[in-house]
């Protein structure tokens, strides 16, 4: 599935496990996490491809993808 959506991923020192947010569904802060990196990004992937799901479903419109700018770089 070719999926347009950002997810970011950051280190959470309290919880101990990376933390992944998606910024174009931003009812929440946080959809998913993971203990190592790529397990985050795979929970991000499998959250976004669910939340599509629903979306269509429920007969809503997607949300238009979001340019996320990295400002640290």
């Amino acid at each position: 599935m070719n999926i347009p959506y950002s997810m970011i991923i950051q280190w959470s020192s309290e919880d101990q496990c990376y933390l992944v947010h998606l910024p174009d569904f931003p009812f929440q802060q946080f959809h998913s996490h993971g203990e190592t990196y790529e397990e985050a990004a795979k929970d991000g992937q499998e959250a976004i491809e669910s939340l599509i799901e629903w979306y269509q479903a429920e007969g809503k419109p997607l949300p238009t993808p979001k340019i996320v700018i990295n400002e640290a770089a």
